[in-house]
């Protein structure tokens, strides 16, 4: 079977049948070598999974991609970045605040550790460890800066009602003693400027008193 409007639409009404298709079986259903199905592909446009080390294939036209730039047919997933390692870097580039290595594997459905540290090595992403777990993020600087400032307003909830019960029982206290005894206390390590954010988020910032640090 050549490249002849017969064979593109077998090859789009194949596709009608299922969204996807791995290249063997859809030659098979053609008819034709797998050189010859990958040629057709291209020329009507296609895209490759993410999952599945690439291997199904689907028509440009079928997926309705998400705000985050993915579709998912059962457990198969797509792209419009294309593979996983552009899709990861798209990803962490496009969050607000970075992304954790967990936040990535229940977006994609997929385990991505390995990736993520090749993609750290080859400068295409950066990471940042906060507290027990890593925040990966992009690697341009003036984003990752971005990214940073707002993953400290992100304070995770449980941690945000330490520091302020901590703040009540200590009202005196400055933002660098509170860090450290939050952080004997919850096993996590809080930086004073996560205070600080804090503080001015919930308009508590005037409240404190100038001078060196309570102990």
């Amino acid at each position: 079977m050549t490249d002849s409007p017969t064979a593109i639409q077998r090859l789009t009404e194949l596709f009608q049948q299922q969204p996807c298709w791995r290249i063997q079986p859809l030659g098979h259903q053609m008819g034709c070598a797998v050189v010859s199905v990958r040629r057709l592909l291209a020329q009507v446009g296609y895209h490759s999974s993410f999952t599945h080390n690439a291997g199904w294939y689907t028509l440009a036209g079928i997926p309705r991609f998400g705000r985050d730039g993915l579709w998912f047919y059962q457990d198969v997933g797509f792209s419009k970045a294309g593979n996983l390692t552009r899709t990861l870097v798209a990803l962490i580039r496009a969050s607000p605040a970075g992304l954790s290595a967990e936040q990535l594997g229940q977006t994609l459905h997929a385990r991505c550790h390995s990736v993520l540290v090749h993609l750290c090595r080859k400068g295409l992403i950066q990471r940042h460890r906060q507290g027990r777990f890593h925040v990966y993020l992009a690697a341009e600087t003036a984003v990752a800066q971005r990214q940073l400032r707002q993953s400290v307003v992100c304070l995770p909830a449980e941690i945000a009602v330490l520091v302020l019960a901590e703040f009540i029982r200590y009202p005196h206290r400055q933002p660098d003693a509170l860090a450290r005894a939050v952080s004997a206390k919850a096993g996590i390590a809080i930086q004073a400027e996560q205070v600080r954010v804090l503080f001015d988020r919930y308009g508590l910032k005037k409240t404190l008193p100038p001078g060196p640090s309570a102990r």
